[in-house]
């Protein structure tokens, strides 16, 4: 099988063509990876380093700031030119497809001629707005950094000029997100897969040798107050078992469908006569992606930080005490957090399919094609149908999002396995990682396809056709 693999990968480069692209797609890379190292002036970004360091040694990488940093390639934690990361394009792109549900005249933008350029355009300029609004919020929480971090002591900001410093931090982070943004737009037209969302899966795989290190410790360093080996090889062969089967449920889940049968009768428009024809429609099972986690994820975290925040503020009062205690209930790992976050997957799941799948347009589109499901009706009860179909599969997809977006958690807090080992095991890290290099393996195969070279898969359909 790997020798099969590395068989294909000679051959794309054999492609000129393919070549290009892929070197073109690892320079646009490097380049991201560097918008994440380099420092922003002003700032001392050491301090924050080794906090975040012995935050995810204590098991606090889970936290919210823990998060964003992943999503942003560690260029939050090093307070780099890349601080904001990629994620304020997400942003608004998520916030525009939500608009359309709706806004009327956005859905109909998007089903025009060039309307989709036109929402692309659209993106930017929100993206824009979007980052000197978040740039200029995180150039004042690091001004105040004790008021953020958790048992952060220390100073960030060696500016002297504080407006002057807030006007530089905001437009430097400003930039350097739309730089990002344009680098990820040029790998899309002119690399291999999807910009953006390869430049958040290289700011995840940076994580990659602290992981390899964290799991080395847990092997090869014994306890410092027993002496003793905590995990032997019968937990390393449990670990990788577990990783394996967690990356195979990912990836077949992510590629599951139900094929709807769709036929179609022939008819005569004008003078031209089309034949008819039987297809089918692919409807996804885990149809929302990763969205449903990471909505999850934030909203649940930035919830559990304002009671954890009033409690701290309120200390002196009874009404302190109880937001203390609230937050501590919450506490990531706690039974009350793994049942809000399964449940809030869940709704998420139909929330984005509500949103996103029409199945009322999709029935009379298919109407007006002459087209029909088989033993169903054309119109409102093929519209029913998709509805029905589409709720059955969705809960099928969101129960497979929750088990693995608890799994590392479970293993983090329960199981005492380091985050950063942990978050590779499950949650938004692999379900990210998986689906884009799902994405980006379909597309180099489809340019292989085209020159009669054989793709990824050794044996099945695809090969099947030469």
């Amino acid at each position: 099988m790997f020798s099969s693999i590395f068989t294909t990968f000679g051959n794309c480069l054999k492609i000129p063509e393919l070549k290009s692209r892929i070197g073109f797609t690892l320079w646009m890379l490097f380049f991201c990876r560097l918008a994440s190292l380099i420092p922003t002036p002003g700032l001392d970004s050491r301090a924050l380093v080794d906090y975040f360091s012995s935050a995810a040694g204590k098991g606090m990488g889970g936290s919210l700031m823990g998060m964003y940093s992943m999503f942003t390639g560690g260029g939050f934690e090093r307070c780099a030119v890349g601080s904001l990361g990629i994620m304020p394009y997400i942003s608004a792109t998520i916030v525009l497809q939500l608009l359309q549900a709706v806004v009327p005249s956005l859905s109909k933008l998007a089903r025009e001629e060039g309307g989709r350029a036109k929402l692309i355009q659209k993106g930017r300029y929100l993206t824009v707005g979007l980052c000197l609004i978040q740039g200029f919020v995180m150039a004042i929480s690091w001004e105040h950094p004790s008021g953020v971090f958790t048992n952060f002591h220390g100073v960030l900001v060696t500016m002297h000029a504080m407006w002057w410093y807030r006007i530089q931090t905001t437009l430097i982070l400003t930039t350097g997100t739309v730089l990002l943004m344009w680098l990820g737009e040029q790998i899309t037209d002119r690399g291999i897969g999807n910009g953006i969302s390869l430049i958040i899966t290289i700011g995840i795989l940076a994580r990659l040798p602290q992981m390899v290190l964290g799991f080395k410790d847990m092997f090869l360093t014994p306890d410092r107050t027993t002496g003793e080996y905590q995990y032997n090889m019968f937990h390393f062969a449990a670990m990788v078992l577990l990783l394996c089967a967690v990356v195979a449920g990912i990836v077949a889940v992510t590629q599951a469908q139900r094929k709807i049968p769709v036929q179609y009768a022939q008819r005569v428009v004008g003078r031209k006569t089309y034949s008819g024809g039987s297809s089918f429609m692919p409807l996804r099972v885990n149809y929302a992606g990763v969205m449903p986690v990471i909505f999850a994820s934030a909203i649940l975290m930035f919830f559990t930080f304002i009671p954890q925040y009033l409690g701290k503020y309120y200390s002196d009062r009874g009404f302190g005490v109880f937001l203390t205690q609230i937050a501590e209930s919450l506490n990531r790992g706690s039974a009350l957090y793994l049942t809000i976050y399964g449940l809030m997957i869940l709704f998420f799941s139909y929330f984005w399919v509500a949103t996103q799948f029409n199945e009322i347009q999709i029935a009379d589109d298919m109407k007006k094609g002459g087209g029909y499901v088989p033993g169903v009706r054309p119109g409102q009860a093929t519209s029913d149908f998709l509805h029905k179909t589409m709720s059955r599969i969705t809960l099928a997809g969101a129960i497979f999002l929750t088990i693995i977006a608890v799994v590392p958690i479970i293993m983090n807090s329960w199981m005492q396995i380091p985050y950063q080992v942990s978050q590779f095991f499950g949650g938004t890290s692999l379900l990210i990682i998986v689906g884009v290099m799902l994405d980006t393996m379909r597309q180099m195969e489809a340019q292989l396809l085209t020159r009669q070279y054989p793709g990824f898969l050794k044996k099945g359909r695809v090969k099947g056709r030469f």
